[in-house]
């Protein structure tokens, strides 16, 4: 029943996470769209406003970007202000330049201080009233200055302290092109992108849309607008947890109700099913299928008389298996035994010409694979077929023998193999193969020609040679060039 119990806290936990997820991703989409017309209309509204400024606005850019320090703005300055800077401005304009307009008869530039600070107060306070307004992050109006990815903010609905109070105008601010992709979008096309930048800055995580600024038909700037969504997400997460809440309470009375069912029903039999089966697993007595046998008509009644049915059917397999397994492990010995007597020499107890093939195929396949690092002795027995006519063919074996313990004895770390009647080959690796000069000399010195019996005196010619790159093109023509070195080495031991 626990376990069940766990299966159903699983699938429950599992359909919550994949409910919260999608409900969450639901959510966070339908959030971004209506973000997006948001901003989007903010945008559009700044750009009418703009352009309903008809050409002063245009001179007003200009006039911030020749003297972008000159108007000295207080930090703090507010609504009331702005206001009444902008009265004082129409009023004193007109006191100081009666009947004249502005950008025709004079520029911003040309008017006293006074003047260029009520004139410089309203597009900024234009900014930071639309996003306190529409309940926005930030606004702002920017042009590229001219370097690289970097953007000069013309209005920032953010102010910044100068040292003496003032607000920084017109403010240098590198944009890489990875988190700002839709603002140089709006800018370079002079179209509204599809879709808004989104990264992470000082604020958190914050969507950004983009309206390039037209006014008579010139594209002056790109207005900006943000929003910060770490506020938004939160409240996404609780809304959500609040209906998974509701699925787990429903889905946990569901539960609840299918275990009862379960384990009133079903439960037991499978229990009484666990424990015959692990009753046989233990003893292997198939008597104890009789339990199995139910009446009824359900799966699970069905489930447990063919249980019993197999576990009577195991217990013959499993006596018929034992005894095969027996014979073939009778069959499998003798054939190793005989695989063993297949590779050897029957006289000398070392490997045999079958053995010597199997070495010859694995060094084929290790010269393929770069392994050059192998040669061969060639062997052969002096006289053999003079003793075998002289003193019979039991006093050959004899000088067979003592052959091929002298070359076991002198060439210990390579395998050694008869290959015909009187002739052994030696396949020259590690140790073996970077001494074979000495070793051939040491082969040659210890032959003992001082016993008395022939058949005792080791009388055999060596021949060796070693994989050259430059003569051998494969391990075949290594051994011919040690098998040709030993039949030398032959003619001038019978010359002697």
């Amino acid at each position: 029943m626990s376990r069940f119990g766990v299966i159903f806290l699983v699938l429950i936990i599992v359909t919550l996470t994949i409910s919260g997820v999608a409900t969450y991703e639901n959510q966070s989409r339908i959030f971004q769209e209506e973000e997006e017309k948001n901003l989007r209309a903010i945008a559009d509204y700044l750009a009418v406003v703009l352009r309903e400024e008809g050409d002063e606005f245009p001179m007003y850019q200009k006039y911030l970007l020749s003297h972008p320090n000159e108007p000295d703005i207080p930090v703090g300055f507010t609504l009331e202000d702005a206001v009444e800077a902008k009265q004082n401005f129409e009023r004193l304009f007109a006191e100081a330049y009666p009947g004249k307009v502005l950008g025709e008869d004079l520029q911003p530039e040309d008017m006293p201080e006074e003047l260029r600070k009520a004139y410089a107060q309203h597009y900024l306070l234009l900014f930071e009233k639309a996003a306190e307004v529409f309940n926005i992050a930030y606004t702002y109006y920017i042009i590229p200055s001219g370097e690289y990815l970097v953007m000069t903010y013309i209005l920032d609905g953010v102010r910044e302290r100068r040292e003496d109070g003032c607000v920084y105008l017109c403010i240098d601010v590198f944009e890489p092109l990875e988190q700002h992709e839709k603002m140089w979008e709006a800018w370079n096309t002079g179209e509204m992108p599809h879709g808004f930048d989104s990264y992470d800055n000082e604020f958190g995580r914050t969507y950004a849309w983009y309206v390039p600024l037209y006014l008579a038909g010139e594209k002056l700037g790109v207005i900006g607008t943000e929003v910060e969504i770490t506020d938004y997400n939160r409240a996404i997460a609780a809304n959500t947890l609040r209906q998974l809440a509701a699925i787990a309470v429903i889905m946990i009375l569901t539960a609840t109700v299918t275990l009862w069912i379960i384990n009133r029903r079903y439960i037991s039999k499978v229990r009484k099913l666990s424990r015959t089966v692990s009753a046989f697993a233990q003893n292997k007595d198939a008597s104890i299928a009789s339990e199995l046998e139910q009446k009824g008509t359900d799966e699970l009644s069905s489930l447990m008389g063919q249980t019993s049915d197999m576990m009577r059917e195991m217990d013959n397999y499993m006596k018929s298996l034992v005894e095969t397994t027996e014979e073939l492990s009778h069959t499998r010995a003798q054939v190793d035994i005989e695989a063993k007597i297949a590779r050897k020499d029957a006289l000398t107890g070392i490997r045999n010409r079958n053995a010597y093939e199997e070495e010859l195929r694995r060094l084929e396949r290790q010269l393929k694979e770069g392994n050059t690092k192998f040669g061969f002795a060639v062997i052969d027995v002096h006289f053999l077929k003079s003793i075998n006519d002289s003193y019979g063919h039991e006093c050959g074996n004899l000088a067979i023998k003592e052959c091929c313990g002298l070359i076991c004895r002198v060439f210990s770390h390579s395998p050694v193999f008869r290959i015909g009647g009187d002739e052994f080959v030696v396949i020259l690796e590690d140790e073996d193969y970077e001494q074979v000069e000495k070793l051939a000399a040491e082969f040659s010195r210890l032959q003992k020609r001082e016993k008395k019996e022939p058949w005792k005196r080791v009388s055999a010619a060596i021949g060796y040679a070693l994989y050259d790159e430059t003569k051998d093109e494969s391990v075949e023509n290594v051994f011919s060039r040690a098998d040709k070195a030993m039949y030398a080495r032959k003619r001038e031991m019978k010359a002697l």
